[in-house]
């Protein structure tokens, strides 16, 4: 187990360039079992997530070869249409499996996914949207079961705007037979950049980004390269990070227009901000002051991802904050670590109520899951003394040399092998 000692009280100063999006690349994997033909996904984030997705494809009978920042998969040999419950339970992505492998086989067993400590994630958005589209479905000893003869096109209204079922459901809608509408559909970033990367293929989609998107099953898919977006969480956790710190950076590679809310909240706590093109530069001096309100929505609202990290930010900001998290019940599990730090935080339910202090010091603190983690890193950096942030193996899952990229920014940060 690694654990990060940081030295903080640093302004930070650079450019950094964000990595492609997490959350974009997991269901490219997925998607690349629609296609008997190479699939190419350039400059892929050195993550655990790819790496148990990558071990996900190859138990399916896929090849899977990482050539630098490229992975080339050839799923010509896939064979399985049975997840392994080590690897399900370990990451929630291998959820987008259901509608690839349906497509595929028209048979898919899955245990049910884990990932992230966060609180309940059910999946039966997921599963009546599967059934719509002809697919039985059984449950029995922490297994699901999914089968058709065939996927039929269907008109699927979600009662949420859930990203993963909008996901799993163009990735079984691809390929069936008709048209597959879907109403309510979440409006991300990574769910466009699903669409641009399906249609490279062959696909006819249209609609990603909006609250509709509709589907013209095709009997084949090809082969594509493809560089994936770039990922706004992680450009935001660096944006927090030269918040708290104080200093000037630019993140390139991601759009503001992506990471509209938080930038507007940034702005709130008195941060300077530029935006041209690709690139965000933030400068922060001086005591900045808390958010009145922050509260987590489907974009285009604020994102819990990075509901965590703007915590941390609001614990040394002057006045209260009211954070609400809509999406996750027990998202908050980080916040006695930050209380360790001398955060003065009151969690109720889906509220945290953020007293802001002048300042946190040092603490040894334990990572619980992969946001949590990452706001416990900004803490550390923005705090007096010496921090020790342990299990490292949740902030791997989201973020590449996390602590390569800060120390280029001047923070004072290095990873040690307990």
């Amino acid at each position: 187990m690694d654990k990060y000692i940081i030295d903080g009280g640093r302004r930070l100063y650079g450019s950094v360039m964000a990595q492609s999006a997490k959350n974009a690349v997991l269901p490219l994997f997925a998607a690349s079992v629609l296609t008997d033909k190479q699939v190419t996904i350039r400059e892929t984030p050195e993550i655990a997530d790819v790496s148990c997705m990558a071990q996900i494809l190859k138990e399916l009978g896929a090849s899977v070869k990482f050539d630098g920042g490229d992975v080339v998969i050839d799923s010509s040999d896939a064979h399985s249409h049975i997840l392994s419950s080590k690897l399900t339970k370990e990451l929630r992505s291998s959820v987008f499996m259901l509608g690839s492998l349906l497509s595929r086989f028209h048979r898919a067993v899955i245990a049910y996914p884990g990932g992230c400590d966060i609180g309940l994630r059910p999946i039966d958005l997921h599963l009546n949207a599967l059934k719509r589209l002809g697919v039985s479905i059984s449950e029995r000893d922490g297994y699901i079961y999914c089968e058709c003869d065939r996927l039929t096109g269907a008109e699927i209204v979600l009662d949420f705007p859930s990203v993963g079922a909008t996901e799993n459901i163009m990735l079984a809608g691809v390929k069936a037979e008709g048209r597959t509408v879907i109403g309510g559909a979440a409006k991300e970033p990574e769910i466009v950049d699903l669409q641009n990367f399906l249609c490279g293929m062959g696909a006819k989609i249209r609609g990603a980004g909006t609250d509709v998107v509709e589907i013209e099953g095709v009997p084949t898919l090809n082969g594509i390269t493809y560089t994936p977006v770039k990922d706004r969480i992680e450009a935001g956790t660096f944006l927090i990070a030269c918040a708290i710190c104080g200093g000037e950076i630019e993140v390139s590679g991601v759009s503001a227009e992506n990471l509209g809310m938080l930038l507007h909240k940034l702005r709130e706590n008195g941060c300077k901000i530029h935006t041209k093109n690709d690139k965000i530069r933030l400068s922060s001096y001086g005591r900045l002051k808390c958010n009145r309100r922050i509260e987590t929505m489907p974009f285009p609202g604020f994102p819990t991802d990075l509901q965590a990290q703007m915590t941390a930010l609001n614990a040394v900001c002057e006045g209260g904050a009211l954070i609400v998290e809509n999406l996750f019940e027990t998202r908050f599990k980080y916040v006695p670590e930050l209380q360790r730090m001398g955060a003065d935080i009151e969690v109720r339910g889906r509220n945290a109520f953020v007293r802001g202090v002048s300042g946190l010091h040092g603490a040894s603190v334990t990572a619980g899951d992969l946001r949590g983690g990452a706001a416990l890193v900004l803490a550390a950096l923005g705090a007096e003394g010496v921090s020790e942030v342990s299990d490292l193996s949740h902030i791997d899952r989201g973020y590449t040399d996390l602590e390569g990229k800060l120390k280029s920014l001047g923070a004072e940060i290095k990873r040690v092998r307990v």
